[in-house]
């Protein structure tokens, strides 16, 4: 049946062609009907023959003048040829025969966009929208979205969808079109309130729940996103994209163990990604279950093999379980492509501290502070690195150095009087301390953990004793 039919259509345009053939040699009983001219510049541009299909359309106005639908076509093809400004001229004389074709009014914008004119593009579909109802009217706000995301006026283009949900509330494309705007506008309140309207009409509408909880997820409400989701997921199952915002919505609330059934089910619907395997080991992470942390890191780490950051998590692994040989290889790895990272440099330190490598651990920490001289971290690891190594003169100058880089941070008046009562300067260590605990005596216990000996220092618990005092007050 379906074979007949072709060979039917076929034998129509073969006829078709051989009276246009006819008409241009000028014989007699040579007229076509203005439907088989539309076929006929179908045909040829279909073919890429833009120039034949032009031709056709001047043959069908001179047959069919002041026809508006012969015009637009003609005005299609002119825009195709790149030929604007004659196309616009074509689109206004149509438009004074005829402004029921919505048509006109979209290839208007499109020569507009062309000629770089926007502003009179969304001006042309501003006006038209007001002249349509229906499909028609949604239609034309589309492409009126699709201006305003043209020169970047995206609050219109979220205005325009909310338009078009109100002519349709169950238009799948507004309605996933309006979630990422609504994460880029940031108008979380608007949508709200939008769906619950629709779902008030329509409440299996799996996309308007959908579009409710990621406004909510929008504005930090993870509960009542949940809510919204469970909606989804009972309307239907294997909605993929709602276990996906579920798993990252119980992540914020720290259930980690439910976010992982969530995260676990998107792995059953769609194919694996990295980011999943990521979030499953950040889960396990959370949860001092370190080996499956590793594993998921892992399995992460063999889909994408120049991610280094998971290099450096699945090192955090082993630190946490005291694996410091371990963990360096996996920072080692970390390190190759990116050798001065601060964080990955930090880490190592930490591990050549633990396994007592002075050398490299303080090769690793002054990376970390060339790279970050105002970060407090690093300065704190390679004085405490200084102080296990018993560098007390190299200490005393980089905690004074410390306190410089950043602007005047207390911690390190507290670091360099450790040094210098370690280094038998106890005058001007009792001066640092005092100077310390005058900006502030709260630091006292960082202080003290640095070195509880601290406290056989007789001006050590005087200074703290007299500042108690005073706090009392």
């Amino acid at each position: 049946m379906r074979n007949e039919r072709y060979r039917q259509e076929r034998e129509e345009l073969k006829e078709l062609l051989a009276q246009y053939d006819n008409l241009r040699a000028g014989r007699s009983n040579s007229f076509i009907e203005q439907e088989g001219f539309e076929r006929l510049v179908e045909y040829f541009d279909e073919k890429d023959k833009f120039e034949d299909a032009l031709t056709v359309c001047e043959y069908a106005i001179n047959q069919y003048p002041n026809t508006a639908a012969l015009l637009i076509l003609k005005a299609n093809l002119l825009i195709v040829t790149k030929k604007y400004k004659d196309a616009l001229e074509l689109l206004d004389e149509a438009e004074k025969i005829d402004i029921s074709d919505s048509n006109l009014y979209i290839l208007k914008t499109d020569a507009f966009l062309a000629l770089d004119m926007q502003l009179k593009a969304a001006e042309v579909l501003e006006v038209a929208i007001e002249n349509f109802e229906g499909d028609e009217k949604v239609d034309l706000l589309f492409e009126l979205c699709d201006v305003y995301d043209d020169y970047e006026n995206f609050e219109k283009v979220f205005d325009c969808l909310i338009l078009i949900l109100k002519q349709d509330p169950a238009n799948e494309e507004a309605l996933y079109k309006i979630c990422f705007w609504t994460d880029f506008t940031g108008r979380n309140e608007e949508s709200i309130t939008l769906h619950k309207q629709i779902i008030e009409e329509q409440p299996f509408n799996e996309l308007a729940w959908f579009n409710l909880g990621a406004a909510y997820q929008g504005i930090k409400l993870h509960e009542k996103a949940l809510d919204a989701y469970e909606y989804v997921v009972a309307i239907n199952e294997k909605f993929e994209n709602a276990y996906r915002n579920m798993g990252d919505a119980h992540l914020r609330l720290r259930q980690y163990k439910l976010a992982i059934e969530s995260l676990e089910k998107v792995l059953e619907l769609t194919m694996p990604e990295p980011v999943l395997y990521e979030a499953i080991g950040h889960c396990y992470d959370r949860l001092e279950n370190f080996a499956q942390a590793r594993f998921y890191y892992k399995k992460a780490s063999h889909m994408d093999t120049e991610d280094n950051r998971l290099h450096y998590r699945i090192a955090c692994t082993y630190m946490n379980e005291a694996a410091w040989g371990s963990a360096i290889k996996c920072l080692n790895t970390a390190l190759r492509t990116q050798l001065m990272q601060p964080d990955y440099n930090l880490a190592l330190g930490q591990c050549y501290m633990q396994m007592n490598n002075i050398d490299e651990a303080l090769t690793c920490f002054g990376n970390v502070v060339r790279i970050r001289p105002k970060n407090i971290n690093g300065w704190t690891e390679l004085l405490k690195c200084l102080l296990h190594a018993d560098f007390f003169t190299e200490g005393i100058e980089y905690a004074q150095f410390a306190y410089e880089q950043t602007d005047g941070k207390t911690v390190f008046l507290f670091y360099k009087s450790m040094f210098l009562f370690a280094n038998g300067q106890s005058k001007e260590a009792a001066l640092q301390l005092e100077n310390a605990m005058a900006e502030n005596p709260k630091l006292i216990k960082k202080f003290i953990q640095l070195d509880p000996r601290i406290l056989k220092h007789r001006q050590v618990v005087e200074i703290i004793a007299r500042y108690k005092k005073k706090g009392n007050r």
